[in-house]
């Protein structure tokens, strides 16, 4: 069943399926360590060994965040302090919600076809 996108949706699927794949051998590394305990019903997700998608976009968008000044353009794009940037991405204390992280992932597509958004 194919489903129509809008193009504004639309994600590189190089980026999908390189996510993907780091996903499922960051996730394959992780069993191999044993099953650390599930969280609690309800409660969301710490950074880690639990989040190998998240893992992987983290070390995508470190890759972008190499120049002066790119961490303040990128919270100014996702709308939260400079601060909270550096805890979803150098403490790995935070995961942003759903919207940001769709917005993150707009971001890192415009930065991977040589665009700026901010």
């Amino acid at each position: 069943m194919q489903t129509d996108v809008p193009r504004s949706l639309t994600i590189s699927l190089d980026l999908s399926y390189a996510l993907m794949e780091a996903a499922m051998k960051s996730a394959a590394k992780a069993a191999k360590g044993g099953r650390p305990p599930r969280p609690k019903r309800g409660l969301a997700l710490k950074p880690g060994v639990d989040t190998p998608l998240w893992n992987e976009l983290l070390a995508a968008v470190k890759a972008q965040l190499n120049r002066r000044g790119e961490k303040a353009k990128l919270a100014r794009i996702l709308g939260v302090p400079r601060q909270r940037v550096h805890d979803f991405f150098n403490k790995r204390s935070a995961l942003p919600d759903a919207e940001r992280t769709l917005l993150l992932l707009a971001w890192l597509h415009a930065r991977n076809h040589g665009q700026d958004l901010g």
